[in-house]
């Protein structure tokens, strides 16, 4: 069904679906290459919260969710962050993937979807924002909406990290971290809310997620912190496939929405988005990476 996502109106559905169907010789034909290569790029999915009420843009329902699991992982090999970037280190991608990861914390996900994947063993990485968890205050986008989502508790996250779930840091307030200039607070932010959350759940805390995560959103000195800190990743959320030989500190990743579709075109990778600028934090690391070219 293309009317399967209502923040997408079905004319766009339509036209997607259309450019999909057109585009699947190359993506057959560059993924033949890729694998024949050791060279497929590695897709990074970010979710938020599953709820079947579709509040808000970032809500998609438990049986869209479920459905989107189901079918990667019988087309994807579906990773953690820590073999995404063994396969990106050691140049060696030779089978499709996809990682799963969720932004923020909200309390539903431990309904249904956290359970599914918990139940199937698909890996899954999950960053909280520490202060609306210790606090059980609702996140400012959603109260900017009208809207009290909780949080999840630090017991859930307990109970995750136990089950398997890579819990990640978020910050401490989920701030614009590309707005923060004063050292002390980007500190606070990036590698203090950290390790406070290490300490709640009593589980290593590895990797790191921007709020936002666009390229304004970004601090180049906050990824030298959160290297300097010991984090093994952070990830940005702009966009963009992750290529053997890229940074394998640095993850781009994708937004996943209630869009069946658009995930379709997004994780069997879209022509039109493989072309990004990786953001630059270290020396060489803005050049342009085009997956298409690089397959």
């Amino acid at each position: 069904m293309l009317q399967d996502s209502p923040h997408l109106p079905i004319w766009k559905a339509m036209l997607l679906a259309g450019y999909y169907g057109v585009s699947l010789p190359c993506r057959w034909w560059s993924k033949a290459r890729a694998v024949g290569e050791h060279r497929v790029p590695i897709v990074v999915l970010f979710y938020h919260r599953v709820a079947d009420d579709l509040a808000t843009p970032w809500t998609l329902s438990n049986r869209c969710f479920d459905r989107q699991i189901r079918w990667m992982a019988d087309r994807f090999d579906l990773i953690s962050l820590s073999e995404a970037q063994r396969r990106i280190r050691t140049g060696d991608s030779a089978r499709p993937a996809v990682c799963i990861t969720f932004d923020d914390g909200y309390a539903e996900n431990c309904h249904k979807a956290i359970p599914l994947l918990i139940k199937t063993g698909i890996p899954c990485t999950y960053f909280v924002t520490l202060r609306n968890v210790l606090e059980q205050d609702p996140f400012a986008h959603d109260l900017a909406r009208g809207y009290r989502f909780l949080p999840n508790s630090v017991e859930q996250l307990r109970a995750m990290a136990a089950a398997g779930v890579e819990i990640g840091a978020h910050t401490y307030s989920h701030p614009d971290l590309g707005l923060v200039a004063d050292e002390q607070e980007l500190y606070r932010q990036i590698v203090v809310a950290g390790r406070e959350l290490q300490q709640w759940i009593d589980r290593p805390v590895r990797y790191f997620a921007f709020p936002f995560g666009q390229y304004a959103n970004l601090s180049a000195r906050g990824f030298e912190m959160a290297k300097a800190a010991g984090y093994l990743g952070v990830c940005s959320a702009y966009g963009g496939y992750n290529l053997p030989g890229d940074d394998p500190f640095h993850l781009q990743r994708i937004h996943a929405d209630e869009g069946m579709i658009r995930l379709k075109n997004r994780v069997t990778v879209d022509p039109r988005g493989a072309r990004v600028h990786r953001f630059a934090w270290a020396p060489g690391a803005s050049e342009v990476k085009t997956a298409m070219d690089r397959v």
